[in-house]
């Protein structure tokens, strides 16, 4: 989902303490010697100097260690992925492509509202697909920063996608990383994974909706997805439980009835293997997830983002909120009570453009102004104290 969640953003903590490999003096020498190693990587001098002409480098590395993911409160993480306005375009996309994404279901197994779901939390449906050249933000990646080598294989992958004319190169605008498309394919997984679902000889997850949600099934399947089980669900914890957690720790469905834990829809715990995660500690919201959810953490290494996904993927199925609240006493806003937020900043006079629902630097900075105005912590967050304090005129 754009800089976000990008591909790159699994990555992020595992490298956190790699020290950054020896800088190449410019990014033009830089540039220099990756043409060197173009043969090596399957392009053709010819296809780099295309790609290449004129080139300067991007601000992307500034943003190595910003994936929200890691650092945004779950509780807002969630919900300014999975609102209502999401859910409801999510299960007009499943009407609109409905052919599609049987033919996906049928060739991948993988189901229709699964598949969208990944299609609203990474692209929002293909509104934010990303505005960054491919080339340029990968080739400054490959100069700069940590993982360097990592991010010259998403760029040779790149070249490699001109090269064989998939994608018109004009097209391959992403994220700051590098993914792409309407479901954020980095590079060496578009060449991995990507299928030509629609059957016109090419695989184009910008321009073809159908191969994009081909492709997403097609990297569900590799990633261990089995049709008919659930990805997990809500459960309650017993009072004081201490006991076993963790994603990895799967046990029997047995074991965590022993446990007294409980489905939170009442029904029961059912048969196979899961572990309990806690995305929040034993006071939030707590679930039994399987195999499947681990598909989708393969997908962008995240619990918060597979977590998105799983519950958009319910409530386009007409599920409802977790019934357990996160514990907190300032939850997070959807995309229309940050709307609305932005609205009343701007009645105040503050400068945060349109009120979009996209909390930016301009609608943070205005934040922490008016916190600090009224006397609360100063952090710049769109949390529901701060929009009461707005609605409420202080």
């Amino acid at each position: 989902m754009l800089d976000s969640l990008s591909r790159f953003a699994g990555l992020a903590l595992s490298a956190a303490l790699m020290a950054p490999p020896p800088a190449i003096a410019g990014f033009q020498d830089c540039l220099a010697s990756l043409r060197g190693q173009a043969a090596s990587h399957g392009v053709s001098t010819a296809t780099f100097d295309t790609a290449t002409r004129g080139l300067e480098r991007s601000d992307a590395a500034s943003f190595l260690d910003k994936q929200p993911e890691f650092k945004t409160p779950i509780w807002d993480y969630i919900a300014g992925l999975v609102d209502d306005q999401r859910v409801a375009d999510g299960r007009e996309r499943l009407r609109q492509y409905a052919n599609a994404l049987h033919t996906a279901e049928a060739r991948f197994g993988v189901e229709p509202t699964t598949i969208v779901a990944v299609w609203g939390v990474e692209s929002d449906f293909g509104r934010n697909m990303g505005k960054r050249p491919l080339v340029q933000s990968l080739a400054t990646l490959s100069c700069e920063g940590r993982r360097q080598a990592y991010f010259r294989g998403e760029f040779f992958a790149t070249l490699k996608i001109i090269q064989n004319g998939d994608i018109r190169p004009e097209a391959l605008m992403g994220s700051w990383a590098g993914a792409f498309g309407h479901t954020q394919f980095m590079p060496s997984t578009y060449q991995r994974l990507a299928v030509d679902l629609e059957g016109h000889g090419r695989r184009d997850i910008v321009e073809s909706i159908p191969d994009a949600l081909g492709s997403t099934a097609n990297h569900l399947k590799h990633g261990g997805w089995v049709h008919g089980m659930p990805w997990g669900f809500e459960v309650l914890l017993p009072t004081g439980y201490s006991g076993d957690s963790g994603r990895a720790h799967k046990h029997p469905m047995s074991f965590w009835a022993s446990q007294g834990l409980r489905r939170a829809d009442g029904h029961g715990l059912g048969e196979g293997a899961a572990g309990l995660m806690l995305p929040a500690g034993v006071r939030g919201p707590a679930f039994l997830v399987t195999r499947n959810f681990d598909a989708l953490y393969g997908y962008n290494a995240a619990e918060s983002y597979s977590l998105a996904i799983a519950h958009l993927s319910d409530r386009i199925r007409g599920g409802g909120p977790f019934q357990t609240p996160w514990p907190t006493d300032d939850p997070g806003l959807g995309r229309e009570g940050r709307k609305e937020l932005q609205a009343l900043l701007i009645k105040r006079g503050y400068d945060v453009g349109e009120p979009d629902g996209a909390i930016g630097e301009k609608t943070r900075a205005a934040i922490a102004d008016y916190q600090a105005r009224i006397g609360l912590p100063r952090d710049g967050r769109a949390g529901g104290k701060v929009l009461n304090a707005l609605r409420s005129g202080r």
